[in-house]
């Protein structure tokens, strides 16, 4: 799976069982200048991701054969392209398992198609401004926004878009204190302290454990008590 060029018309992936769900997503992000390849189930969208590339892909949680979790999963293994969920009202459990399982944002049908379209270009945004950051390399660490990849020690770190984007934010601040309302205005695109500092918590617990940071090796993300995190710089292996 490849990046979509960035002077083309953002891309979008449809996956739905229920054609006219399709139709409705697929016009509203039409009107936001998106094209559309939309496909049924999780086979079919799977095939459309080796064929091309997107810039987003909006996903149903519940496919015929294959979850859409599931799918969302294996995209995840060898892409970072932004996906948005599509859930059932009150469906809590699935958010939280789209949310683990690697996806950006979700949405809660019944949905106005015109929040989600506008949503996925927020999140089409973040991604292509990550690309046109130059590479970062601090100790082990590489990190590549046009591809939208990071490596410590020559292994690729499998990153969520939201793990990605905060791990660019402190990296390209190196030394500098970074406070939890720059992380989530960054990140998260809210200035909403209310339950933020627990959100930015998480995410950087796990992007600590992607890192593999220990007691023998570098830390890469030191906790700034009252403030946020800082990215100390380091020396070349």
């Amino acid at each position: 799976m490849t990046t979509a060029p960035e002077n083309d018309l953002p891309r979008a992936l449809v996956v739905d069982d229920e054609r006219q769900m399709r139709d409705i997503v697929s016009f509203a992000l039409e009107t936001q200048g998106f094209t559309t390849v939309e496909a049924a189930d999780a086979e079919k969208a799977w095939a459309a991701c080796e064929r091309q590339a997107f810039d987003v892909i909006v996903l149903d949680v519940m496919l015929p054969r294959a979850s859409g979790i599931s799918l969302c999963r294996r995209i995840r293994v060898l892409s970072d392209v932004p996906i948005i969920l599509l859930t059932a009202k009150g469906e809590a459990a699935d958010r939280v398992a789209g949310l683990e399982a690697g996806a950006d944002d979700y949405v809660v049908k019944p949905f106005h198609p015109r929040e989600l379209a506008l949503r996925a270009m927020a999140v089409v945004r973040r991604y292509r401004e990550g690309h046109a950051v130059s590479r970062i390399v601090n100790g082990g660490l590489v990190i590549d926004p046009r591809s939208f990849s990071a490596l410590r020690d020559g292994e690729r770190l499998n990153l969520t878009q939201s793990e990605f984007a905060l791990l660019l934010a402190l990296a390209s601040r190196l030394d500098e204190e970074v406070s939890w309302s720059l992380l989530l205005q960054e990140v998260w695109g809210t200035d909403s302290l209310l339950g933020g500092r627990d959100m930015v918590k998480t995410a950087i617990y796990r992007l600590r454990g992607k890192l593999g940071e220990s007691s023998a090796g570098p830390r890469y993300i030191h906790s700034v008590r009252g403030l946020g995190y800082r990215m100390p710089r380091i020396p070349a292996p």
